[in-house]
């Protein structure tokens, strides 16, 4: 989950709703489900697809007869047969073991790939942002590139 966050910027919302079937291993995808809009594709690097092989790895000896249908689960979610998501909560935790939010970690790494690009474009296809989010996020990271609206 961490590296979820600190690399690719996902919302924990979006952790809690993955499913396996959303992960690709052959191509290295993670599909971003986003409710009213386009699901966004995450092009995994090789350090995070470790992770997450690990993690099925370890998800297989833990719970090798879950049926969860979710990527993350819990001792509690493994075993219910309705397959529900871990929750909010779970998720959090987890960011609270290593003294840090998810939100403010993800703001980070956004933050940070606006301070080395400065391109909006490459913010909206790298993190799945809004126009108005990419553009506000570089404005942010380079002040200089503001436009004064008063000067002629």
């Amino acid at each position: 989950m961490v590296g979820l966050v600190a690399i690719h910027a996902l919302y924990p919302w979006q952790m809690v709703q993955l499913r396996q079937t959303d992960l690709d291993w052959s191509r290295a995808r993670l599909r971003i489900r986003r409710p009213g809009r386009i699901d966004h594709l995450i092009y995994l690097d090789e350090f995070t697809l470790k992770l997450a092989t690990a993690w099925a790895l370890e998800r297989r000896r833990r719970w090798p007869d879950s049926s969860n249908p979710h990527l993350f689960i819990t001792r509690n979610t493994a075993v219910d047969d309705s397959g529900p998501p871990i929750s909010d909560g779970v998720v959090n935790l987890v960011f609270r073991r290593i003294g840090v939010t998810a939100g403010a970690l993800r703001v980070d790494r956004i933050f940070d790939e606006a301070r080395h690009s400065a391109d909006p474009v490459r913010l909206m296809r790298l993190f799945g942002l809004s126009n108005l989010s990419a553009t506000l996020y570089v404005l942010t990271a380079h002040p200089d590139k503001r436009v004064d609206p008063i000067a002629p």
